[in-house]
C-alpha cells in the first residue's frame, strides 16, 4: 500500500497489478470450462435431435408403406404413425437444433474470451482497460447462448 500526498491509502501498482493479473487468471479459468459445458452441450443436443428425428422419419415412412400394403395392417400403420407424430413433436417441442445453434455459437465466444485472457496474460504490465475487455467479451459470450443466428436475406 502506498500513502498519496493527501493521506490516503492506495494499493502499490505491484499489488494492483497482481490483483488484475489474478482476476485475469480467473477469468480464463471460467472461459475455459464455460468452452468445454458449451462444447458438451452442443453434442448432447446434436445426439436428442439425432434420437428423436430418425426415428421420426423412419417409423413415418413404415407406417406409409405399412398403411397402403393392406387393409388388415391399418392399426399397426396407425400406430407406427402416432409414433412417429410423437418423436417429430418432441424434436420440435424440445429445439434441439436451435440449442445446438446456441452452445456452438457460446462454445466460439467462450474460446474467445479464453485467448484474449491467454494473450492479456503474456503482457508484463496490466491495466483496468485489460480486465475491462476481458468483462466485455465474457457478457458477449454469456449472451451467445440467447441470440439468434442472423436469417439470410430474401
Amino acid at each position: 500500500m502506498a500513502t498519496t500526498t493527501d493521506g490516503s491509502m492506495r494499493p502499490a501498482p505491484a499489488d494492483s497489478s497482481r490483483r488484475l493479473r489474478g482476476e485475469i487468471e480467473r477469468l480464463r479459468g471460467e472461459a475455459e470450462q464455460q468452452k468445454a459445458l458449451a462444447h458438451r452441450r452442443a453434442e448432447f443436443w446434436t445426439k436428442v435431435d439425432i434420437a428423436l428425428g430418425f426415428p421420426a422419419a423412419l417409423l413415418a415412412g413404415i407406417a406409409g408403406a405399412a398403411g397402403l400394403a393392406a387393409a388388415d395392417a391399418r392399426v399397426p400403420a396407425a400406430l407406427l404413425a402416432l409414433t412417429s407424430a410423437g418423436c417429430a413433436a418432441g424434436a420440435g417441442f424440445l429445439r434441439g437444433d436451435r440449442r445446438r445453434l446456441a452452445n456452438k455459437r457460446a462454445r466460439r465466444a467462450w474460446a474467445a474470451t479464453e485467448g484474449m485472457a491467454c494473450v492479456k496474460l503474456t503482457q508484463e504490465r496490466l491495466g483496468p482497460e485489460d480486465l475491462s475487455d476481458l468483462l466485455a467479451s465474457r457478457q458477449v459470450a454469456l449472451g451467445a447462448y440467447d441470440s439468434e443466428d442472423s436469417q439470410p436475406g430474401p
